[in-house]
């Protein structure tokens, strides 16, 4: 994790190789160009001509623009930054996730810099944090299967700032646990089988100190794990389902975190388009987002019981996959048709789901790349938000806005239950109506969480993975939606928010 510290003194003054300032839209029609916030000893530095030379770059101060003017010696640094942060809000500032944005998109454009100091407008602890949270995660950089020169992140972050440094080991403390998932995702299938995501989750647990209990594919089957049984059934790399755990000494609540793990998703023996299947190593994001979280609040030490399950398995067609037809018995007994292998995620989340009621949960959120209709939807960067109970729904919706990761609510409408009704087994995969996919897959998952149990589901298939271009904080590839969120309503759940 690059180095990242906090420094009080007048960003001016500061031994760096690049400054970076917040500047906003001109006042309609006044000519006046682009106006930097909180820059004015800056601004004397180069004798009263920053906004000028701002606007004659074409900067314009819109939300996430980046315009680089060289000092020429007028400051230590030798070049600044200015990033835009679009309209201030009603009541005059910017909120926590515009300034992530903006030290995201700054730092992204500062990669190769040795020292970057980020002197956006932030005086609150948390607006430091939020500085510092989206330097931190717009500085993150894959290069684990890259050749030959490669483009560096920036060496170290000085978050020019009063406050505490405790909202600067926050800030490390998240972007560590996101970095952790976005590394997960973005690692090849080859190298990432089931064995090796739980693999990896007993690393974190060995230096969070958390407790740890992984099952191999012959205590799947022997403890009547169905749906990951089956799923992975296929694969030459059997399934795992691991569970987590931290526990502090002085909780009164539990709260239990279920991830989809799906390795890679071929479809099964109901193959996807080839055009479909090319970025589905990260349909274990999920899961993955379980495992960053854990690791975070491991740190945080939030007062409540946290318990995570990574439902893990390798959804590829073989002679031993199973077929659409096929009849699973999940834990605890219900039976499910299979008429599509390709709604794999929602049986390896009900068996973990139903397992759940053995840790007594107040509170049960699942999250998982689970549909394609959550991308119809919600388009790619919205997180879709399902409950059992109204009021469980918008505060996780409103935990998720806090954390800085778009999400709306969604309902579960009953009457959707009915086409999920199989001929031969309590329940179908799939319903015959092709509308509301994502609906239709949270009121099956509803059916498996435990009795009189506050339940969220999450589906991230649009917002785990990105295919566009980077854009303020969020790379190409993994992006670690919902860890921040996961780690948000631990939290909320101890302050007796949710």
């Amino acid at each position: 994790m690059t180095s990242i510290s906090l420094d009080s003194a007048e960003p001016a003054s500061l031994d760096v190789d690049a400054i970076v300032i917040g500047v906003t839209p001109a006042a309609s029609g006044d000519g006046s160009g682009p106006r930097p916030v909180g820059a004015a000893e800056l601004d004397r530095a180069l004798d009263g001509r920053l906004a000028e030379a701002l606007r004659a770059l074409g900067a314009t101060g819109k939300a996430g623009e980046v315009t680089k003017l060289p000092t020429l010696g007028a400051l230590p640094a030798g070049v600044i930054v200015a990033v835009g942060l679009g309209e201030p809000g009603a009541a005059g500032g910017h909120d926590a996730e515009t300034l992530r944005r903006a030290a995201g998109a700054a730092v992204r454009a500062l990669a190769g810099t040795g020292r970057v100091a980020l002197a956006l407008p932030a005086g609150s602890a948390g607006e430091i944090e939020a500085v510092a949270l989206g330097g931190l995660l717009g500085n993150y950089s894959f290069g684990a299967y890259r050749t030959g020169d490669r483009t560096e992140p920036v060496g170290e972050i000085v978050v020019a700032g009063a406050a505490e440094d405790a909202s600067v080991d926050r800030a490390r403390t998240l972007a560590e646990s996101v970095a952790l998932v976005r590394d997960l995702v973005n690692t090849p299938p080859s190298d990432l089988s089931p064995e090796d995501l739980a693999d990896a989750a007993e690393r974190v647990a060995g230096e969070a100190g958390l407790d740890i209990e992984v099952l191999d594919e012959k205590a799947l089957v022997d403890g009547g794990y169905g749906g990951i049984a089956g799923v992975g059934q296929g694969s030459a790399n059997p399934p795992r389902l691991v569970r987590l755990a931290y526990a502090h000494p002085e909780a009164s609540k539990t709260l239990v975190l279920v991830g989809k793990g799906i390795t890679f998703d071929s479809g099964g023996l109901s193959l996807k388009p080839a055009e479909s299947m090319d970025w589905m190593k990260s349909d274990m994001g999920g899961a993955a987002a379980v495992l960053g979280a854990l690791s975070a609040i491991a740190a945080l030490a939030p007062r409540v019981n946290v318990v995570g399950y990574l439902a893990i398995a390798e959804n590829m067609p073989s002679g031993t996959a199973q077929r659409p037809s096929d009849v699973l018995r999940v834990y605890g007994g219900k039976t499910v048709e299979v008429l599509n292998t390709d709604a794999e995620g929602r049986l390896v989340l009900a068996d973990a789901l139903v397992r759940s009621g053995e840790d007594g949960p107040d509170l049960l959120v699942d999250v998982a790349t689970l549909t394609g209709a959550q991308m119809v939807a919600l388009g790619t960067r919205t997180t879709g938000v399902m409950a059992n109970d109204d009021d469980v729904r918008e505060k996780v919706v409103a935990a998720a806005g806090r954390a800085g990761e778009p999400s709306w609510g969604m309902p579960l409408p009953a009457e959707l239950r009915k086409g999920l009704d199989s001929a031969v087994a309590d329940i179908a995969n799939i319903s015959g109506e092709r509308w509301g996919g994502m609906l239709v897959a949270g009121v099956f998952l509803k059916e498996f969480v435990p009795e009189g149990v506050r339940w969220a589901h999450l589906d991230i298939a649009g917002p785990a993975f990105n295919k566009g271009e980077p854009y303020g904080y969020t790379p190409k590839g993994g992006t670690g939606a919902a860890t921040r969120t996961l780690v948000q309503i631990a939290e909320d759940l101890a302050d007796g928010i949710l």
